[in-house]
């Protein structure tokens, strides 16, 4: 039986369905992560052809070589878009059910908030880290 997980945004007004495998929990810590979310970003991914998305996010081009996908309505956080991998990020938080899925690691701790410490001993990268990001 093919895995499926669904998830959206607060309101509802964009959902997605994922059929298959998702990448490990990873934590990124880079500034632009801490400002659109408040806190640092914990993101899976999947396949980009096997995520659906229903309703219309809005995509906030936030680099040069990224953008951020939300709800144009309630604002929530849904996805990070790289446009080189053949993942799509996707917000851990948004996820209905994440049963299964387990936080694999850090990226951009240098970049980490000062009110906080990285307590855990899991896998860090003071920068991108690949080995962490490309995990199937």
């Amino acid at each position: 039986m093919t895995e499926e997980r669904t998830g959206g945004c607060l309101c509802g007004a964009v959902t997605y369905r994922v059929t298959g495998a998702m990448r490990p929990v990873i934590a990124c810590h880079c500034e632009q992560c801490r400002k659109t979310s408040g806190h640092h970003v914990a993101a899976t991914s999947a396949p980009r052809d096997a995520v659906e998305i229903t309703g219309e996010p809005v995509w906030f081009v936030s680099s040069d070589t990224a953008r951020r996908g939300f709800c144009g309505v309630c604002g929530s956080n849904l996805f990070w878009d790289g446009g080189v991998s053949a993942n799509l990020s996707i917000f851990a938080g948004t996820l209905d059910d994440a049963r299964g899925l387990a936080l694999a690691g850090h990226i951009f701790t240098d970049n980490k908030g000062a009110y906080y410490e990285i307590t855990d001993s899991l896998p860090s990268a003071a920068g991108a880290d690949p080995l962490l990001t490309t995990q199937t």
